[in-house]
This record gives C-alpha cells, sequence and structure tokens, in this order.
C-alpha cells in the first residue's frame, strides 16, 4: 500500500462524502482510508455505508465510548499500512492531484515529512480567497515559534521511515503536539508552495474563537505534553499570542 489515508470523524455526515470523494478521486489510486469514528450522533454511518460497500480500500470503524479528535486519530494511525500517512480530517478536500505532486515532492527531495498550501472555503463550500503556505522548511523550534504553521489536512509522512506515532492526548491542537513529536525524529518539515487541498471554517469555530480557552490549550501543550519549563512555557504562549495577533511570520495570501 502507497499511501494510508487518517480520517477521524465526529458528526460531520453533512460534509464526510464530499471528503472522501476528494480521496476517490485522487490521481494516485493505490491508497487505503481508515476513518474512526468518535461515536458520530449524527447519520455519518449512514452516508458512509454504500462507500463502504463499492470499495475494499475504505475502512470504516467506530470507537466503543467517545474518546476525542487525538484518541480517533491515533486509532486511524495504528490501522494505516500504507508507506506514507496523509491526514485529512472528515469535512476538508483535496485537490485531485494532491497525493501525485506531494509524493513526487517527497521523493526528489528526500523530506520524510512534508505540508503543502491549502485554501479557506465556507461551511458551504464558496472560496474564501485565501490560502495559507507553509515555509519552505519548519524545524521543532520554528514550529513552536509560528505555533503550527502547517494544515493538517496538507501533511503527509514517511511511515516506513519513521514508524508510528502516537497522538497526545489533548483536546485541541492535537495535530501540533503530534508534528512537534514527528520532529523529534526527523529535523525538518518541508513546504510546498502548490496550494492542494481546502481547509473548510464555520463549523471549527466555536471553541477556537475562545482566546482564553487557546491560551490554555497551548500552555498544556507546551509546559505538560512537551514538559518545557514555566519560563520557556510563557516565552512560547507569548510566540503564538504574537503570531496569532499580528499574523507575522505566517504566509497567508489573498487570491
Amino acid at each position: 500500500m502507497l499511501v494510508s489515508v487518517i480520517m477521524p470523524t465526529y458528526n460531520c455526515g453533512k460534509f464526510i462524502a464530499e471528503s472522501v470523494e476528494s480521496v476517490i478521486h485522487q490521481t494516485v489510486q493505490d491508497w487505503e482510508l481508515q476513518i474512526v469514528d468518535d461515536c458520530s450522533t449524527d447519520n455519518t454511518k449512514e452516508v458512509l455505508k454504500p462507500y463502504l460497500e463499492k470499495y475494499p480500500n475504505i475502512h470504516y470503524y467506530c470507537l466503543p465510548k467517545n474518546g476525542g479528535p487525538a484518541v480517533a486519530r491515533t486509532e486511524a494511525m495504528k490501522r494505516a499500512t500504507g508507506k506514507y500517512v496523509a491526514f485529512l480530517d472528515s469535512d476538508d478536500l483535496w485537490m485531485p492531484n494532491k497525493l501525485e505532486k506531494q509524493i513526487a515532492f517527497m521523493e526528489e527531495t528526500g523530506a520524510k515529512f512534508s505540508a503543502t498550501g491549502y485554501r479557506w472555503i465556507g461551511e458551504n463550500g464558496n472560496d474564501l480567497h485565501t490560502v495559507l503556505i507553509p515555509p519552505p522548511k519548519t524545524d521543532y523550534g520554528k514550529m513552536i515559534r509560528l505555533s503550527n504553521p502547517i494544515g493538517n489536512l496538507s501533511v503527509m509522512y514517511d511511515q516506513e521511515a519513521l514508524g508510528k506515532f502516537e497522538v497526545p492526548l489533548i483536546k485541541k491542537r492535537n495535530d501540533f503536539a503530534l508534528w512537534l513529536k514527528i520532529l523529534k525524529k526527523v529535523d525538518y518539515c518541508y513546504g510546498m508552495e502548490e496550494v492542494l487541498g481546502a481547509y473548510r471554517l464555520g463549523r471549527k469555530g466555536s471553541v477556537s474563537s475562545n482566546k482564553l480557552r487557546q491560551a490554555q490549550y497551548h500552555w498544556q501543550l507546551y509546559h505538560e505534553i512537551e514538559g518545557h519549563n514555566v519560563i520557556r512555557s510563557l516565552y512560547e504562549l507569548g510566540c503564538w499570542a504574537w503570531v496569532k495577533g499580528t499574523g507575522i511570520g505566517i504566509d497567508k495570501r489573498k487570491v
């Protein structure tokens, strides 16, 4: 298997079919899709049923109890058999050539961990005319200073080279925590300027709009999960607040 696509989901019945379709229509067809449901209470399972019947490389597993996105993502990663692991949340989208172009980039550069550009879309799929481009190279320190300058839907890493990972148990920013874990095994995340995915704003905004709550999650990440001392964690929290407030260091473009 060339690529394992990791898709945790929770109450995304309205969007998940479109996300799955964006995997099905990839120009690279040697993939598996590992969907792990965090005990959805909507019609997610019913929406997925025809895909599961038609495509043997789409796998669905429902957790025995609700555990949060980190638990669902880790379970999907445990089931991944591909050389490469790629991430796509169940309301985001890929361009049809996303896997093809990113794998070619990694093979040409020797990168073991990479990210692409992506655009913002509204809850209904409308183009918000904004794209975000990852830095050409991001190491552990830069990842923290820029407060995660890469998008979850754009990330791919070489599982054959780096092995499996467990996502740290933090309710929010667990993707950020995972990237920091990977950057302890490899020097850089290499960025592609090309925009190859779409991140859906709207339904994700309720918690992230609370700045105090966000600050608490970042403190938990820096101080408790990463084990940094109080002074260093305060500095890193200040970096997050600076980047969040000014946008400096983040390549966000109007298109």
